[in-house]
C-alpha cells in the first residue's frame, strides 16, 4: 500500500487544497482496493470500470442521485483533468469527485 502522503502528493497535481483527514480514511477505506495491482487504477477509458465507479462509489457510497449520464460525464471530466497521467489512482479519482461533490465528510 502506498503511504497516505504518497495519495495526498498526487491529489494535489490535481486540485488547490487536500483535505488530509480525508485522504487518511479514503486509504483506510479503500485498503485492500490499493493493495491490488488490478485495482488501485481507474481505468476511465474502459465503459465497464467507469460504470462500477458511478455505481459503487457515487450511488452507493457517496448517495448521489443525479442521472447516470451526469455522473458518467463527472468521472469522464476527471479522467480529463488525470489525462497526463497513464495510471489514475483509485484514492486521487475518488477524491476529485467527492471534493466536487463536497462530500469529503464521508471518510472523515
Amino acid at each position: 500500500m502506498a503511504d497516505v502522503a504518497d495519495y495526498i502528493a498526487d491529489i494535489k497535481k490535481y486540485t488547490a487544497s487536500v483535505d488530509e483527514a480525508a485522504v487518511k480514511g479514503m486509504a483506510k477505506t479503500y485498503a485492500l482496493a490499493m493493495s491490488k495491482a488490478d485495482t488501485r487504477y481507474v481505468a476511465v477509458s474502459d465503459p465497464e470500470e467507469v460504470q462500477r465507479v458511478v455505481t459503487n462509489f457515487l450511488q452507493k457510497k457517496l448517495g448521489r442521485k443525479e442521472s447516470e449520464a451526469d455522473l458518467t460525464a463527472a468521472v469522464k471530466a476527471v479522467g480529463e483533468k488525470m489525462k497526463a497521467d497513464r495510471t489514475k489512482s483509485r484514492v486521487t479519482v475518488y477524491y476529485l469527485l467527492a471534493e466536487q461533490y463536497k462530500a469529503l465528510d464521508v471518510f472523515k
